[in-house]
């Protein structure tokens, strides 16, 4: 890809918002992505074939806003199948790393360009966009997603249906402390979820073109309406949002064994020497990462017995 060549704005924002509100705020989007033939039902089912098992996360879309992680009900179809009659499964689904395929690569790539050049930078290094992986989401009507958080930043598309995305500010500690951030950062994504946090919410009513930007670990829950919905994430992460991952990864382990951390940016130093062992440990794990039933055993003694909940089918 030419980083210097023309591309269209793909993602555009009202009231200047990339220039104003990026990247601290929540704000509404738009988008030319809607109709695209790599989000259509059959692409995406042909998608769901391809990607490594692991990759591809489902169940029932009747869940609560506040879902118990180890009651989550299931759903009795195949990955295929799922998207395939995702208007009658009452399933929710996300494909993840879609961009281990080439042509989503460049789908994703091309689209967070067009906003880097918007924000007046050349390339996508330049504005900050690391490690882009992107997330289809495919829902059948009056779908719910649980409250959780996510730990990158986040331009949302709706491609169909109608969607409802609600969304709340992430320094409210009173709706999320440091310990749920860490919890659903490490453990399960999912929050608890209080009725008496609803008037703090901001809503984003989307239907086909429309979107939202998600910045790093502001809560949210998500429902659709009375079609299936088709959606995607467009994520990426900095240098300073890896770091901060990291350092929640290995206050977790430390926690496990007994050892109480403060939330990463308490102590400068005393991080700065945990991110450089964690990081070194991590250089001998990842490598085992490549094997299927490696990433299950790994997954298992990071995020707990339930961790490969998704794959009791695999």
């Amino acid at each position: 890809m030419n980083a210097a060549s023309n591309v269209a704005p793909v993602i555009t924002a009202d009231n200047q918002s990339l220039k104003i509100d990026f990247p601290l705020k929540p704000f509404a989007i738009h988008h030319k992505l809607a109709g695209h033939p790599l989000l259509t039902l059959s692409r995406i089912a042909q998608l769901a074939s391809e990607l490594p098992r692991d990759l591809i996360e489902y169940n029932s879309g009747k869940v609560a806003i506040s879902q118990d992680p180890d009651a989550i009900p299931t759903v009795d179809l195949d990955p295929v199948e799922v998207v395939k009659s995702i208007e009658t499964a009452g399933a929710w689904m996300v494909l993840k790393r879609i961009e281990n395929s080439p042509e989503y690569k460049t789908l994703l790539e091309d689209t967070l360009l067009s906003v880097a050049k918007a924000r007046g930078f050349n390339s996508l290094a330049d504005a900050g966009f690391e490690q882009l992986e992107g997330f289809m989401f495919v829902s059948s009507p009056k779908s719910t997603t649980p409250f959780h958080l996510d730990s990158e930043d986040n331009f949302f598309v709706q491609i169909h249906g109608e969607k409802f995305f609600t969304i709340y500010d992430n320094a409210d500690r009173s709706i999320a402390d440091d310990a749920e951030i860490e919890r659903s950062m490490t453990k399960h994504r999912n929050l608890k979820f209080d009725e008496s946090f609803a008037p703090r919410a901001t809503e984003f009513h989307m239907f086909g073109g429309d979107g939202c930007y998600v910045p790093y670990q502001w809560p949210h829950w998500v429902r659709t309406a009375e079609t299936y919905s088709i959606s995607m994430a467009i994520t990426w992460k900095t240098r300073e949002v890896r770091r901060n991952n990291d350092l929640h990864f290995f206050n977790s382990m430390l926690r496990g064994i007994g050892l109480p951390q403060k939330a990463p940016g308490a102590n400068p130093m005393f991080d700065a020497m945990k991110l450089g062992f964690y990081r070194s440990v991590m250089a001998v794990v990842n490598p085992l990462r490549s094997s299927f039933a490696m990433r299950k055993v790994l997954r298992r003694l990071a995020l707990g017995k339930n961790a490969n909940y998704y794959l009791k089918d695999a």
